[in-house]
């Protein structure tokens, strides 16, 4: 029997999806699941909103991580956008280098791709593409959630799991078939505790 297909949407630059995104590996090194990842935005789910100033520049500046990554998963393997997103995380999150485009061009040099895909960065060429692969995640989970988004496929899909720091080993894996379990009650929405400390990538 095939391993289980569970997809990840994430945008680069947001840390809980990178923290989730590790976890979903350590579970498939556990359990019979196939990490399959895809782009979201939240610089498309913010478009037109009312925000403080600081977040509205985040969202602004998101668009070339999440350009970049689409071009990738438009022109590429899931293992080398696997590979991307692991180099991004790595270089801009782990390594808290503040420089998004920096962290992108890295990213594209540690996956062996094109470095010409940087010119996405800053070309509006993708939006449209982007904006859709937008749509379908809030077509599966509504837009009051942000990003990572998790299916499990059949259109069952969560926002989250929001973890720090991400699990590892067996209790990765129970975290994952919590979760499987949780997909076969048609019923279940949600459930959430205020987050007392921040993303920790230990």
């Amino acid at each position: 029997m095939p391993a289980q297909d569970v997809t990840l949407y994430f945008d680069p630059i947001c840390p809980f999806a990178w923290m989730t995104s590790r976890w979903l590996l350590h579970a498939a090194e556990v359990r019979d699941v196939n990490p399959v990842f895809s782009v979201m935005s939240l610089a498309v789910l913010n478009e037109g909103r009312d925000l403080p100033e600081d977040y509205r520049r985040s969202m602004d500046e998101a668009w070339g991580p999440a350009r970049v990554a689409l071009k990738v998963e438009q022109s590429a393997s899931q293992e080398q956008l696997a590979a991307f997103y692991t180099a991004f995380g790595e270089d801009y999150h782990v390594g808290d280098s503040g420089d998004r485009r920096g962290s992108t061009a890295t990213a594209l040099a540690t996956a062996g791709l094109p470095a010409e895909w940087l010119d996405a960065y800053d070309s509006a060429d993708l939006d449209e593409d982007l904006r859709a692969a937008q749509r379908a995640v809030v077509d599966m989970v509504g837009d009051e959630v942000g990003t990572p988004v998790v299916s499990f496929g059949e259109g069952v899909a969560y926002f989250g799991p929001v973890i720090s720091p991400a699990p590892k080993g067996e209790q990765a894996g129970i975290l994952f078939d919590a979760l499987a379990a949780a997909t076969t009650v048609p019923g279940f929405f949600e459930l959430k505790r205020t987050r007392d400390h921040g993303p920790d990538f230990s």
